[in-house]
């Protein structure tokens, strides 16, 4: 499944397939943005763009998310049947213009229940990301909204700090 879905630009939540085309060019240049400040801070190996992830177990057969951006703990190349999984990810990006509530609620839901640590979603309206940590029982159990004057560092990497206004400037 994972080549029809990479290939066709659509990804599979929830059980439906869910097309990722036509984004926007401010949504496109957010995330560029982010992408290239996470290469420089992990590295172009382990930094990985529009590619599917593996989620719990149990939301496999009706899941393939494929993240904006997802930080990985060893080279990609690495991988090489299959996807990376939730012990694989340190962090998940998604770039939010129209998805922005699915994003915070149905992925949300989907990658805290997989166990990942860090998931920011990076609102393209609200100029500000949202970064979800402590993934307990199911959710997210921290939730913290950073506005476009602050900076946050990853989980993993907390001497880094991301200036949340160099994603959209």
């Amino acid at each position: 499944m994972s080549g029809l879905l990479e290939q066709e630009h659509f990804e599979l939540v929830e059980g439906t397939l869910i097309d990722r085309s036509g984004r926007k060019r401010p949504e496109l240049n957010a995330q560029h943005s982010l992408y290239l400040w996470l290469q420089h801070v992990f590295g172009f190996r382990f930094v990985l763009q529009n590619e599917p992830i593996y989620v719990a177990p149990a939301d496999n057969a009706i899941n393939e998310p494929v993240p904006e951006i997802v930080v990985i703990n060893r080279e990609f190349q690495t991988f090489v049947s299959g996807n990376p999984g939730p012990a694989d990810v340190h962090l998940i990006v998604e770039v939010s213009r129209s998805t922005f509530p699915f994003d915070l609620t149905t992925k949300a839901a989907l990658y805290a229940r997989a166990g990942i640590a860090e998931y920011w979603v990076l609102d393209v309206e609200g100029v500000r990301l949202i970064v979800h940590r402590n993934p307990n029982s199911g959710k997210y159990t921290t939730i913290t909204a950073y506005e476009e004057h602050q900076s946050v560092a990853p989980l993993v990497a907390p001497e880094h700090e991301f200036p949340i206004r160099s994603a959209f400037f």
